[in-house]
């Protein structure tokens, strides 16, 4: 973008998607033209940060979600959406009242007026009751260019960006798509843009949030700025600090403790959830989840937000605190307050009695590491995640990534929803240090006992089950007795040793059951892409002024590869460094290798010891010598 004025644009000409930008000048930088879906995007050649290819799984996703949305919305108000691949006969979304009954009624009929025709919207066209959208961090404006041309019924779509070149680019974008009269570049902060939307009649129905990092700093501008009962759709890339390597960063951004545990994908969705249900109660506002996708390296989510006082107060009901054992990984949740019935149909709201545990873990006797609040609640609508599922599984040419979103949300519409979190096969076998157990003979030993029992879209090797702990502990130790372990190898203050000296009150039955592998499980729908290129992964953060990385960047990751691992060195240059190295047995007089000895075995300097000796000079161990390079190494004191 070399050679663009810096100014911002005509804020009116951005605004409405009529300004030029650019279009009668030519760019001195190269551009590369990139199709996704049905847009075709143009960006700098030497700034990777424009796009992302792996975040089309993200996109697509986030179009059939909206898609669904505005099939809900709108059908609720009469109008029928057309999608693109879709059979002309579909079924509209409408409360079972009386009057959108007759209004069904109406429709069935033959003889219709033209004015009683059903309505209906289609993709590019402006629909007057549509959807209001608000992409807050649009970039090159490929997200909101796709709600465009692939998603029906919109009113608008406001593509923001904070860079005065991001809009730039955008403005032409949005002109080789022909969608200006659709899609309006903004340039503006999108927490000031979102809190000029406030009030009820300029909230947005949609808002996109897809930051590089974490969204924290928009989430409170976010939850206010969108209309009752809209869509408030994130993305949390900053998957290390949800992950538990730095909770007090995680307590900062969200307001919650992150753990380390091998639930970790699961527990930064439900912390995430958590955030915005917190941040929205400041405004008597909550969250109801619809749906929450862990892929990749990032989290997201897509949440209804409503109004209301009485539902605000049962908020502190659906958080929980994580009590989590640091020996054997077993974990209990706390909720922070609870419901109860009172006299007259009331709902009574006080706080939750705890803890729910002993100080030590009744398991393995470790102590037990305290994270959240997170969300206990299900993280999905399971009746919505099914509309987008069938919309997807019927229109399979829609998007280019429909196998792994098939995939996805089959395993999600199998999940247990009223189950938080998650253990793992190899936390388990690991744990008492016996072989792992196949996915379907532990699966089948819970059934048999009867319990439920689910994989987790998050985790290959997810063990999702309303099973006790001591339930789970006691199949286990019933493995360990077919897959016996050494116990004289096993330290007596260890877990497994703890653990394997209680024995079983349940007998665990391992033999496999035909419903102990799941419909996804045998069907073997796609759930994880594989590395599509080289250096797959989160892109990185934008340089001021949008300047190239290019060949420096490339240099970058080559000199940080394998950064914490030492390069094979040649033996003859080992051995040349290490005779560089005094010998400290030589020293004391005891070294009897001789000149075998790896180390040098010449005498100190005169002037070393002379110096060694002084009584002014500190007692310091033998000097590198001259020219060696080296600061320290193997064999000095």
């Amino acid at each position: 973008m070399e050679g663009q004025p810096q100014g911002p644009p005509n804020p009116a000409g951005v605004e409405n998607g009529t300004e030029p930008c650019g279009e009668e000048r030519a760019s001195e930088a190269q551009e590369t033209t990139v199709t996704e879906g049905a847009a075709k995007i143009a960006f700098p050649s030497a700034n990777e940060v424009f796009y992302n290819p792996v975040q089309e799984f993200n996109r697509d996703l986030t179009c059939a979600v909206i898609t669904e949305f505005a099939r809900i919305q709108l059908g609720a108000k009469g109008i029928q959406i057309k999608v693109p691949g879709e059979k002309d006969v579909q079924k509209v979304v409408v409360d079972l009242s009386e009057q959108e009954e007759e209004k069904a009624e109406l429709k069935k009929g033959a003889n219709l007026a033209p004015g009683d025709q059903p309505r209906t919207a289609a993709v590019g066209e402006i629909c007057e009751e549509g959807l209001r959208v608000l992409e807050g961090l649009a970039a090159s404006g490929l997200r909101s260019i796709r709600f465009a041309r692939e998603v029906p019924g919109l009113q608008s779509v406001v593509a923001n960006d904070a860079s005065a070149r991001a809009v730039d680019l955008m403005c032409r974008n949005v002109q080789l798509n022909a969608v200006a009269h659709l899609v309006h570049p903004r340039q503006a902060d999108a927490r000031m843009l979102m809190y000029q939307h406030q009030r009820a009649s300029e909230r947005f129905d949609v808002i996109d949030l897809d930051p590089y990092g974490s969204p924290a700093p928009f989430l409170d501008a976010a939850v206010q700025a969108v209309s009752e009962g809209g869509l408030l759709c994130v993305t949390c890339t900053d998957m290390a600090v949800l992950a538990g390597n730095s909770g007090e960063t995680c307590y900062s951004k969200y307001g919650a403790m992150a753990l380390k545990s091998r639930a970790c994908h699961e527990m930064a969705l439900r912390i995430v959830l958590h955030s915005l249900d917190l941040r929205a109660n400041c405004y008597q506002r909550f969250v109801v989840p619809l749906l929450s996708v862990s892929a990749d390296f990032y989290v997201r989510v897509f949440v209804r937000v409503f109004t209301g006082q009485a539902k605000v107060k049962a908020s502190a009901s659906k958080q929980a605190l994580v009590f989590q054992c640091v020996g054997c990984g077993t974990f209990h949740l706390q909720r922070l307050g609870k419901t109860s019935g009172a006299s007259g149909g009331r709902v009574k709201f006080s706080a939750a009695c705890g803890p729910p545990i002993s100080p030590e873990c009744e398991h393995c006797g470790q102590r037990h590491q305290l994270g959240g609040p997170l969300w206990a609640e299900p993280i999905h609508d399971l009746d919505f995640v099914g509309r987008v599922l069938q919309a997807v599984s019927t229109n399979p040419g829609r998007f280019h990534t429909s196998e792994r979103i098939q995939g996805v949300l089959s395993v999600i519409t199998e999940e247990l929803p009223d189950v938080p979190l998650y253990y793992t096969l190899d936390q388990l076998s690991s744990t008492i240090r016996c072989s792992t157990p196949s996915l379907l003979q532990l699966r089948s030993a819970l059934l048999h006992a009867g319990f439920r029992v689910s994989l987790s879209h998050a985790c290959k090797n997810a063990v999702k089950t309303d099973a006790p702990s001591s339930a789970l502990w006691d199949i286990m130790r019933c493995w360990e007795k077919e897959c016996p372990v050494k116990r004289e190898r096993l330290s007596e203050a260890s877990p497994a040793f703890r653990i394997l000296s209680v024995e079983p009150r349940l007998q665990a039955n391992f033999a496999v059951r035909d419903d102990a592998n799941p419909s996804s499980r045998q069907r073997g729908l796609k759930r994880f892409q594989a590395n599509p290129e080289a250096n797959w992964g989160p892109r990185p953060r934008a340089r001021p002024g949008g300047k190239a990385a290019g060949e420096a960047m490339e240099e970058r990751r080559r000199v940080h590869q394998n950064k914490r691992k030492e390069p094979a060195e040649d033996p003859v240059q080992r051995a040349a460094r290490l005779k560089t190295f005094p010998c400290k047995r030589f020293k004391e007089g005891t070294c009897q290798r001789g000149d075998q000895c790896c180390y040098s075995h010449s005498p100190p300097a005169p002037e070393d010891t002379a110096a060694a000796a002084s009584p002014d000079h500190p007692k310091t161990s033998y000097q590198n010598p001259p020219g060696s390079g080296v600061a320290a190494g193997p064999g000095v004191d």
